[in-house]
């Protein structure tokens, strides 16, 4: 298959501080990711990056330890030549991020990269600190002028979810950026929105003339998605016993992948056309009374298992977790859509840590043949289409459909149209985050979250989040790791004739 001719322009002249930039995300993503777009040759042949954080480090030694964790970390071997060009454009500026000096002396750094490296006066602010700070940093930045958009130049900022922890508290996150910040300014970053098959629902459905018609509930069952992790939750008890799975996964990440999915098709392709629709989408969905939300969800702790054939505590002994702890590590909801397209069509999610493996799809059940024409003559039960979006770990599309088993009587059983990325050859290695930091780049909001969006997305989760506030789980642990959860989430979908999607072994 011929490759797609690169269509992308690098983006304008810039500088790209990072917030944070001694912390995890930035050298496991933000740096490699980087450090990809320049070897993909759309990376603006004049930028900078400066890391701003609170210990103090020469630029030489921090340019050192990224170009070591690049080595060890990186999506692809590091080209000394590239690296070298890209080294040179890398600075480093010390202080807390509630310190107004920390603020004066980026300023500086700032107009030294202007000079040095011609940067022209744009800059993206990289907001990878704890969501406390998001407010804090986003006045700093303000009070010393610099998200102060002059000339024709652009002042972007990028935060990274959680937007708020519950409906109330991202309302007031978003006035309190909306205060010192124009919402074009603000960059809500979703990095499952970045993964090729996430971008490829919205090709797929309507890019394809045989699938859009078919798209609605007169042709589909049932919609499910999961996103299932078989790790835990790798030291991040402190954060997690404030979140739990449905926060953490359920009410961002699955309700905008629900939204791509479920969407009206946009006006035109372009970012506000599109996020118009996904606000419309989620603001259909049903908001639940609290006795609904209860027969509707599934809640999950994990206890004590084996995964990966060794032996792994229960969620209550992770470190900094209470021994009584009530936070859920499982989620499974039923939610109903309220418009024409999807009335009377649930759709299905869940979300866990420590479950059997790892796995995000997205699974469209169409409706049964509503006659079996061939009797006893199946190899195996009757089963109905299958459209699945694979998002990780293996990205792809598979199509189940029903066929005959070659011989020479007539005997059906299902079997499986695949697509992967391997049918366009070899690809460029990516962490997930070069799409969305090209897009803000280039001023392309498509795949970030706007405020009313957010907003949507909490109207819909707040009744749940209530109703579980109100009504304490008293079976907690109720699954063990390395299984599929807890038996009360196949309940849920067997009260409608209906059973999950599991992997193949």
């Amino acid at each position: 298959m011929d490759a797609c001719p690169v269509t992308q322009a690098p983006g304008d002249p810039c500088a790209i501080v990072i917030f944070g930039a001694s912390g995890d995300l930035t050298k496991r993503k933000l740096i490699p990711a980087l450090y990809n777009l320049t070897s993909y040759g759309i990376m603006p042949e004049k930028f900078s990056v400066i890391g701003v954080a609170r210990r103090e480090l020469p630029d030489e030694k921090f340019r050192g330890q990224l170009g070591n964790d690049l080595a060890e970390l990186g999506t692809q071997p590091v080209d000394p030549k590239l690296w070298d060009k890209f080294r040179d454009r890398i600075a480093y500026c010390q202080g807390n991020f509630d310190d107004p000096a920390t603020y004066e002396r980026l300023k500086d750094k700032l107009a030294e990269s202007e000079k040095r490296l011609g940067t022209g006066g744009n800059v993206l602010f990289y907001l990878s600190v704890q969501p406390t700070y998001f407010a804090g940093v986003a006045e700093q930045l303000a009070n010393h002028g610099l998200v102060q958009e002059n000339d024709g130049h652009w002042r972007r900022v990028i935060i990274e979810k959680p937007f708020g922890h519950d409906l109330a508290s991202a309302g007031e996150l978003s006035s309190q950026l909306t205060r010192v910040l124009n919402e074009k300014q603000i960059y809500r970053i979703d990095h499952y929105l970045g993964k090729e098959t996430a971008q490829n629902l919205l090709v797929f459905r309507l890019g394809n003339a045989v699938f859009e018609p078919i798209w609605n509930r007169r042709y589909i069952d049932h919609v499910q998605l999961t996103v299932a992790e078989s790790i835990g939750i790798e030291g991040r008890g402190s954060f997690y016993e404030t979140a739990g799975a449905f926060r953490d996964v359920m009410q961002n990440h699955m309700f905008m992948l629900l939204a791509l999915i479920a969407m009206e098709p946009p006006t035109r392709f372009d970012g506000e056309a599109i996020r118009n629709e996904k606000v419309k989408l989620l603001r259909s969905i049903r908001k639940t009374t609290p006795e609904e939300a209860l027969q509707s969800t599934v809640r999950g702790q994990y206890g004590e298992g084996m995964v990966g054939g060794k032996n792994v505590a229960a969620y209550r002994q992770e470190p900094n977790v209470n021994p009584n702890s009530t936070v859920e590590t499982y989620a499974a909801i039923k939610l109903i859509i309220d418009n024409w397209r999807w009335a009377g069509v649930p759709f299905y999610l869940r979300s866990g840590k420590r479950l059997a493996q790892r796995s995000t799809k997205i699974v469209m059940r169409f409706k049964t043949p509503p006659l079996s024409l061939f009797g006893t003559n199946e190899r195996d039960p009757i089963a109905p289409n299958y459209l699945i979006f694979n998002i990780q770990p293996d990205e792809g599309i598979t199509f189940q459909v029903r066929a005959k088993v070659p011989g020479p009587s007539i005997c059906t059983s299902s079997v499986r149209l695949d697509f992967d990325y391997s049918q366009f050859g070899e690809r460029q290695p990516t962490t997930g985050y070069e799409k969305m930091l090209y897009d803000c780049m280039v001023g392309d909001a498509t795949l970030f979250h706007r405020s009313d969006m957010v907003d949507a997305a909490w109207e819909a989760a707040q009744p749940i989040l209530d109703a579980w506030e109100n009504n304490k789980p008293k079976d907690f642990p109720n699954y063990e790791a390395g299984t599929w959860g807890p038996k009360a989430a196949d309940e849920l979908m067997a009260r409608d004739h209906h059973k999950w999607w599991y992997p193949p072994k």
